[in-house]
């Protein structure tokens, strides 16, 4: 992988979206073990939005507005949901410490948040082939697409790391749960209004 690969894929993984705002609201509200799964979570969809890009898939919600806007639509109202738990404070989303959740529960719901969105795959087939000269064997586009998942791994692991550092101090203060609380429902609801304004 060149480093010009490894470059854009850091900025794109860095950028805050599902994944990140995920992330940091469960190691808030779970420490560094709920984080690291929620991480994992995040990246298993990753893999599985390559092999659906891989085997095609991907074309065919390209071409199917009924299958993509039936997906979106779903991701957009699951996002509502989540930002509307956030702000409540309510379940496995509170930002507060509760009884510690199981790894299955933190992973799939990280798996669900990002599966939901149509434009994954899609991201997957425009971006990936500029890094593959032509005449490249498959094997290349699997090898780029590994190193976009370890790469997703690698950064959501450290903005769990991060949120698990200032967990503590965070925690004890009411204004900064509340502001918090507040922040991660508005990036829920916005990233759920920008997909629904988004068209295949």
């Amino acid at each position: 992988m060149s480093l010009e690969y490894l470059l854009t894929i850091f900025v794109i993984c860095v950028s805050p979206g599902i994944g990140v705002v995920y992330t940091l609201s469960a190691t808030l509200g779970g420490g560094m073990r709920a984080g690291f799964w929620a991480a994992a979570g995040c990246t298993i969809t990753t893999v599985i939005h390559l092999v659906i890009a891989m085997a095609g898939l991907a074309a065919i919600l390209h071409t199917s507005a009924v299958i993509f806007q039936t997906i979106k639509y779903a991701g957009v109202a699951y996002l509502l949901w989540t930002a509307w738990s956030v702000l409540k404070d309510r379940g496995g989303l509170s930002l507060r410490p509760s009884a510690p959740q199981s790894r299955r529960a933190l992973v799939w719901r990280g798996v669900v948040l990002n599966i939901l969105n149509p434009k994954l795959p899609l991201f997957f087939v425009a971006f990936i082939p500029q890094f593959v000269p032509a005449g490249s064997p498959i094997s290349l586009l699997f090898e780029l697409g590994l190193g976009f998942t370890l790469m997703t791994f690698v950064v959501f692991l450290g903005y769990a790391a991060l949120a698990a550092r200032g967990r503590q101090h965070l925690l004890h203060s009411e204004r900064a749960m509340n502001w918090l609380r507040r922040t991660f429902a508005a990036c829920f609801a916005g990233l759920g209004l920008k997909l629904a304004a988004e068209s295949g």
